[in-house]
């Protein structure tokens, strides 16, 4: 039995990091901040520390899903496994590691390189995201044959089909859709409609999280809000002194502080909307449900009821008040009456991966999936792409 492993689950908005015996995950922004009122700039969790958080300006080491920008990286690695977050000692300790689907080889060189030859690693697994998601489901449904992860992330919405624990390569699918693209579009929304709010990333990021939430009947929503204030609400903006994180409160009430209100209407719905409609923003490719059926469809026959009642969808966007419905609705409506149709969202969908990761250092096998540093001097980049790529991870 292995006695602590350090997991990493580097995501493209925040990494969520701890040891496996931990009960839950830090959560740290995967991002360098530079502030427009201050000089100093904010690795990680130190931008709770700044003072004015209008007008942040993000280094981010990825782009558009990938990691491009490695002296980023490895400045938010440093600050993760030093004393200020997580201090860990890889000689000691085995990592588990995540990556996107279908990583360019160029990029995964380099994480080899970083964690065997800087931090020393004597240990290392290396794996989607989604595996260690289809790991966590499978063992608390052992009766699962199979699991279709939808991971709506930061940067891209992937929906992948694991059969038997092995993903489904030629069945994923990827929708250039995440939670970016729905923070910018509500920026735009929000600066035509009343307020200039293009700079205001991490306040409007919040708006988002606060305030959206996914429409059953789009359509009807829609019409409500045109004719009557039924919809409306309004969002206290934060000023940084009085209030440090903004908040919902119902629509028309005098405010006696003084403070910037921001009055929502459709927008609240509107922007999950391109989540499941991306052609909504321009964007020509499948919604998530649609994607979810293209994607069983390409799978074989017999396992196409079981990963249509077993859909597990994670990743931030998960959050959003009613996606689970929604989805759960519509696949219904596009799927064969004799199938089962389950779509569960976990409890927190942002850390279920790294819960994963906790369940998966405790197989008795986990140094089989692993490459040792002894391993890497001796066979190199070689080992890892064949153990990483047709090991646990498919």
């Amino acid at each position: 039995m292995v006695e602590n492993v350090f997991i990493l689950d580097n995501g493209a908005y925040s990494a969520k990091v701890e040891f496996s015996k931990a009960k839950k995950p830090k959560i740290v922004p995967n991002c360098i901040v530079k502030a427009k009122a201050q000089r100093r700039r904010f690795i990680g969790n130190q931008v709770d520390e700044c003072g004015d958080l209008s007008s942040l300006f993000y280094i981010l080491p990825f782009q558009k899903g990938y990691l491009l920008n490695w002296e980023v990286q490895k400045t938010v690695w440093d600050y993760i496994f030093s004393k200020e977050c997580c201090p860990v000692n890889f000689s000691e300790t085995p990592l588990i590691v995540t990556e996107p689907y279908f990583n360019f080889n160029s990029i995964q060189e380099v994480m080899h390189e970083i964690f065997f030859e800087e931090y020393e690693c004597q240990s290392l697994l290396k794996m989607n995201a989604g595996d260690l998601c289809n790991y966590n489901y499978r063992k608390n449904n052992p009766q699962a044959l199979c699991c279709l992860v939808v991971d709506t992330g930061y940067s891209f919405t992937h929906i992948a089909p694991y059969i038997k624990d092995k993903k489904y390569k030629p069945g994923i699918r990827r929708i250039d859709v995440g939670g970016k693209v729905l923070t910018n579009h509500l920026k735009e929304i929000i600066s035509y409609r009343q307020l200039h709010v293009m700079d205001e990333t991490y306040v409007m990021n919040q708006v988002k999280e606060d305030a959206c939430y996914v429409s059953q009947d789009f359509i009807r929503d829609m019409e409500t809000a045109k004719h009557s204030k039924e919809k409306a609400r309004d969002y206290v903006l934060p000023d940084f002194t009085s209030i440090r994180r903004g908040y919902v409160r119902a629509a028309g009430q005098p405010d006696e502080g003084g403070h910037q209100i921001l009055h929502l209407n459709n927008e609240q719905f509107a922007v999950p909307e391109v989540l499941l409609r991306p052609s909504d923003i321009g964007i020509s490719q499948m919604g998530i449900t649609e994607a979810i059926v293209n994607s069983v469809a390409s799978c074989p026959e017999e396992v196409r009821p079981h990963l249509f009642n077993n859909v597990l969808i994670v990743g931030g966007c998960a959050k959003f008040p009613g996606f689970q419905q929604r989805v759960q609705r519509e696949l219904r409506s596009m799927t064969p009456e004799e199938f089962d149709v389950r779509v569960t969202i976990p409890e927190d969908p942002i850390t279920y991966a790294w819960q994963g990761g906790t369940v998966l250092s405790q197989d008795p096998e986990f140094y089989t999936y692993c490459v040792s540093k002894e391993e890497y001097d001796e066979e190199g980049h070689a080992l890892c792409f064949e153990k990483f790529d047709t090991g646990r991870s498919g």
